[in-house]
């Protein structure tokens, strides 16, 4: 079943506006999720040097996926695209065990920053299709994610390559986007 079916199923009011905010590190596999959410080749993804944007159409929704680069010079732009954010995806590379304390750094900045105040927070743990992933529940404990109290949030393990577990992932952000946009 894809994006655009499980979008189908949720059907809310007349074209109403979803912008998901896609970010981690570089090379945690963002542009790779995207494109699979877009049903794109996925076989050839070069690093992001700025920004990707994708817009599903569908009955009731436009979901506009906002993909930013990861690498650490462009990090601190991360910032003039918070405004008006519906859902944050945060992808963590599961297999690069030396960029755990990084990536949670990260993300604990995110969720302090005041214009992603109470957004639903959906951590993609990518990559479990390496035999070196950690699961997602190690990844969750690393993080801390269980003292997150002003927010939802979920923790999904996935691989963008093989696209097992995004349809999961997704299906948690679109319930959550219909209850939080009534």
């Amino acid at each position: 079943m894809g994006l655009l079916s499980i979008l189908r199923k949720l059907k809310s009011s007349p074209d109403q506006e979803v912008r998901i905010l896609l970010l981690g590190l570089d090379n945690a596999g963002k542009t790779t999720l995207l494109k699979q959410l877009a049903s794109e080749d996925v076989s050839h993804i070069t690093p992001t040097q700025g920004f990707n944007i994708k817009s599903v159409q569908s009955q009731g929704f436009k979901l506009n996926v906002w993909d930013i680069g990861g690498q650490r010079k462009i990090r601190p732009y991360w910032r003039n695209y918070f405004e008006n954010t519906d859902v944050l995806i945060y992808v963590i590379d599961s297999a690069d065990r030396k960029r755990f304390e990084e990536t949670g750094q990260e993300l604990a900045e995110l969720l302090e920053e005041e214009k992603l105040s109470g957004v639903p927070v959906l951590v993609f743990a990518n990559k479990q299709d390496l035999m070196t992933a950690a699961p997602a529940a190690e990844i969750a404990e690393g993080l801390n994610l269980h003292t997150i109290r002003d927010r939802i949030w979920q923790i999904q393990a996935c691989s963008a390559v093989t696209s097992e577990g995004v349809q999961d992932g997704m299906t948690w952000v679109c319930k959550n986007i219909a209850t939080r946009k009534k």
